[in-house]
């Protein structure tokens, strides 16, 4: 397949015309959204399916839902539409892509997957454009930072951007956690700071099935935290290593545990943890004293097993889009996409009393939650490498997460 001409248009897919939409108030919009998302990670712990949905931001978290008064168009809130035009790039494009994302690679047999666009209810998303993304980048720098799937992101936008130029190693090694791509022509810095908790943490306990983890959720992670400073633009994000065992510390204490098990403990719920860990981060990023940056939070996103949880014979076989009315609503997943927003809403306002740095969301769930076929599934890693469990949370490359990074640059549009 040809990766498509990276063109500003008007209408990306002019073949699907926009349907007609009659808004009374975005407030009042409900979507309903259903998807198997599931958080058992040990075998003998009995696994559990989420089904859930969300309520659209409706509020502007600092222009956090990609309006402003420059574009009047919230980016997010919109429906998967078929578009016969290829990918931006290749597996065989010259860039940075884990072979456990490239499902190209090792075999997949279908293409249907990289032939659907985001289509905003109320206005056009554009194509991505490397060089104007590039140009706007100029004597600029951004940092991902977080798990594989913020990994995931930035290696979608040096796909992206290969098209126009080729970067420079500057801090690379197969397991740092710290990797910089620099940009001559453009004077723009790239990087990525790998923090799956975002704060500190360690493993406590390893045995056959899974690590327990110690995680300090008042001690932000210094690995991205002392080199962020002078950044422009910080993309954080982070999720599904808050889904397993896990032992909560504060001031240096044990105040209690997270599918621990174990007996003189506080079991304190996923909520818990993954709120006071965006909390001291935000509050971190608020309290650096040159930072004058933006931050955006990249929201969180669900893996698709299917016919099992993932550790049981789940699979994420499926090669289109789910339907909207397929969806249905779970508090579960309601309230974890909740904490996230109720803390980038705490530090926004904060960051405005003292004219601080701008918080933003990248608000990708609802699009992601419609894509259980964009998944590597099987198809990261050759057949004979014989992995049992397939992979149901990352993102393909290229996919529809390619679409967080046409997003991500209508939203430094707006920023001037």
């Amino acid at each position: 397949m040809k990766p498509r001409i990276t063109a500003a248009l008007a209408s990306p897919c002019p073949d699907n015309p926009k349907p007609l939409i009659l808004f009374i108030s975005s407030s009042l919009l409900l979507t309903t959204l259903f998807c198997l998302y599931n958080y058992s990670f040990s075998p003998g712990q009995q696994g559990i399916i989420v089904y859930y949905s969300l309520l659209p931001s409706s509020g502007n978290v600092g222009n956090s839902t990609g309006t402003s008064s420059k574009s009047q168009c919230n980016f997010f809130s919109g429906d998967w539409v078929h578009c016969a035009e290829g990918p931006y790039y290749t597996n065989a494009t010259n860039c940075e892509m884990d072979d456990r994302q490239n499902c190209m690679k090792f075999g997949r047999p279908d293409t249907e997957f990289m032939k659907w666009r985001w289509e905003p209810y109320e206005c056009e998303l554009p194509l991505f454009d490397a060089t104007e993304f590039l140009e706007l980048m100029r004597g600029k720098s951004m940092a991902f930072i977080g798990d594989s799937l913020a990994r995931n992101q930035l290696q979608s936008l040096l796909c992206m951007l290969a098209s126009v130029a080729d970067p420079t190693k500057v801090a690379h090694a197969p397991f740092a956690k710290i990797r910089l791509w620099f940009y001559a022509e453009y004077n723009f810095t790239l990087g990525f700071y790998w923090s799956f908790h975002l704060v500190r943490s360690e493993d406590a306990e390893v045995n056959v099935n899974l690590t327990r983890m110690n995680v300090y959720l008042d001690e932000v992670d210094e690995t991205w935290a002392t080199q962020v400073e002078n950044f422009n633009f910080l993309i954080i994000s982070s999720g599904q290593w808050f889904l397993r065992p896990l032992m909560y510390y504060e001031k240096g204490k044990l105040v209690g545990c997270y599918l621990c098990k174990k007996e003189n403990i506080t079991d304190l719920d996923v909520f818990y943890g993954y709120k006071m860990a965006f909390r001291t981060s935000f509050r971190t990023l608020l309290n650096l004293e040159k930072f004058k940056g933006i931050t955006f939070l990249r929201t969180f996103t669900p893996s698709h097993y299917e016919n099992g949880y993932w550790n049981e014979g789940g699979t994420c076989s499926r090669t289109r889009p789910t339907p909207k009315h397929e969806m249905k609503l779970s508090d579960y997943f309601s309230e974890l996409h909740s904490t996230q927003v109720a803390e980038l809403t705490a530090a926004e306002t904060e960051a405005r009393k003292t004219r601080g740095p701008k918080f933003r969301m990248l608000e990708v769930t609802e699009m992601m939650t419609l894509r259980p076929d964009g998944h590597p599934s099987h198809y990261g890693h050759p057949a004979s490498a014989n992995i049992k469990n397939p992979d149901c949370a990352h993102w393909c490359l290229p996919g529809p997460i390619d679409t967080w990074n046409e997003a991500l640059l209508q939203m430094l549009k707006t920023e001037g």
